[in-house]
């Protein structure tokens, strides 16, 4: 279709002008609003004020300038139908074959420090909506552009001998449906946090951007892609890529496991991670050491794992992490020296993501068939105060330390989960069995000769003694559980029995 008229009024002018003369070179006769009539006037670009089509003045502070006939009559008139023509006719209507639009800054205006309500109410948009959803639902006859991204794709067909596209009008369409759809989620979001609902409003509003599509999904047989919650900056959805080739579904999935863990330490942290469970994980006074903790706790496992480091990646720990197969390595940055050395390798995925922060207001989702599982995400942070040592033997000042390590890490590893720690890094991991003793049992096996005197976390309570016991046996000082089982005296009496240290976190870390 060829375009003869359109009508621009955006609030982000990025491009507007450039598009704008490429409208009119094209003989494209352009109307418009306040703002844009202004910024369009002042680049030299011919335009017709709207006030001028509808014969009626822009009034209340511009709430009402082009909900008018003339402008949404020229708009979802159906071309080809007589009876539309014939009312074009009787009441001087002219078609409006383009309607570039994007809206106030509503999402921008409420991340503002201290907006009031009124100022986020006046900056919700009513016309634009209105013309957008007009225009993308008569998409047949009428391009509707809310994207400046796409601006340089119009303007080529515009001056192509067909004109713009059937195909490319429905693209337009559906993404200026989605561009109102995720604004009005915006508002419902921010109105049901001025009422006071919380994090589990009554309704759920949802807007995904795709970040990519991947390669395949879990399996090769399986298709997927990957999204980001639109506008949100944090997540692995913000990483950036500085090399490697293309992430995979279970890549992404490590990768925020990983992330997470490193981001509970304020010492030099690394976490090398294996379908989503640490195969190990060390602090240290470098990030160096760090890495060698991790590394040496299973260096078996380490073997196209996932590594993430909470310093930025210098030469000792690149050259560290390019002696073996590492399939992705994630940490705040990297230096020159580093992304040379990592870089020689052609395969390895290197990205850059801030530290998150711990504690704040953040949701955990998991799909279900048919439906959503909603919850606060699991950022409780380990404070040593509000533990209870239950025990008569008492935990020394290093027993305490490597207690708070295991704690931290055993949060993150699958549930049933048991983690056995000593001098800053993992011996042994438990993760994911059916039963407590089962994974006791995997996490004091790989440990071997280094569980005598390390300390034992695990991420619920001990139902019964015989966790104590196998501990015992292996030679664990200190065992850390959340406590609040029926039993819970069996498992300090076994305790006290061996002289083992046993604390009570009051804190459960269930990962499913």
């Amino acid at each position: 279709m060829k375009i003869k008229r359109a009508l621009i009024s955006v609030s982000d002018k990025t491009g507007v002008i450039e598009f704008a003369k490429k409208l009119h070179a094209a003989g494209v006769d352009i109307i418009s609003t306040g703002g844009t009539m202004k910024t369009l006037k002042e680049a030299g670009i011919p335009v017709t004020y709207v006030s001028e089509v509808t014969g009626f003045p822009e009034i209340m502070d511009g709430r009402v300038k082009t909900l008018n006939p003339y402008i949404h009559g020229g708009i979802l008139a159906i071309r080809d139908n007589a009876e539309h023509v014939e009312a074009m006719k009787k009441h001087n209507i002219t078609g409006i074959d383009m309607v570039v639009v994007n809206l106030y800054p509503f999402r921008q205006t409420i991340a503002k420090p201290g907006v009031e309500l009124a100022e986020a109410i006046e900056n919700i948009d009513i016309g634009g909506p209105a013309m957008i959803r007009a225009a993308a639902k008569n998409f047949k006859y009428v391009t509707v552009v809310v994207n400046p991204a796409r601006y340089d794709e119009i303007a080529a067909e515009l001056t192509s001998d067909a004109g713009i596209t059937d195909g490319l009008r429905m693209s337009l369409a559906k993404e200026a449906f989605g561009h109102t759809a995720e604004y009005d989620a915006c508002i419902n979001q921010y109105l049901a946090k001025e009422l006071g609902e919380g994090n589990f409003p009554n309704t759920v509003h949802m807007t995904l951007e795709k970040v990519q599509d991947l390669r395949y999904g879990e399996n090769p047989h399986q298709n997927a892609a990957f999204y980001r919650e639109a506008h949100s900056p944090i997540g692995v959805a913000n990483a950036k890529q500085l090399h490697g080739k293309e992430l995979s579904f279970n890549n992404i999935v490590d990768i925020e496991s990983a992330y997470n863990i490193v981001a509970e330490f304020k010492d030099p942290a690394v976490a090398i991670i294996k379908h989503t469970n640490p195969c190990g994980a060390g602090i240290g006074a470098t990030i160096s050491e760090a890495y060698t903790k991790a590394y040496e706790a299973d260096p078996l496992s380490a073997f196209g794992g996932i590594v993430a480091l909470n310093r930025t990646v210098d030469k000792a720990t690149a050259q560290q992490i390019s002696e073996i197969f590492i399939e992705v390595v994630i940490a705040p940055a990297f230096d020159e020296e580093s992304l040379e050395i990592l870089t020689a390798k052609k395969n390895i995925r290197l990205l850059t993501l801030p530290l998150p922060e711990l504690g704040g207001s953040r949701m955990d989702m998991k799909k279900v068939a048919g439906g959503m599982l909603l919850q606060d995400a699991d950022t409780l942070e380990a404070k040593r105060e509000e533990m209870q040592v239950v025990s008569k033997r008492q935990p020394t000042e290093e027993e305490w330390r490597q207690a708070m390590f295991a704690w931290k890490i055993v949060k993150h590893v699958k549930s049933n989960a048991i983690v056995v720690a000593g001098n800053d890094q993992t011996y042994g991991v438990g993760a994911g069995q059916m039963n407590r003793v089962g994974s006791a049992a995997i996490a004091l096996e790989q440990a071997g000769e280094k569980a005598k005197g390390a300390v034992l976390a695990s991420d619920a309570f001990l139902p019964f003694r015989d966790s104590v016991d196998t501990a015992a046996k292996a030679g664990i000082t200190l065992v850390i559980q959340t406590g609040g089982s029926i039993r819970d005296q069996e498992s300090i009496d076994a305790a006290n029995e061996h002289g083992i240290t046993m604390i009570f976190t009051g804190r459960r870390h269930f990962k499913h």
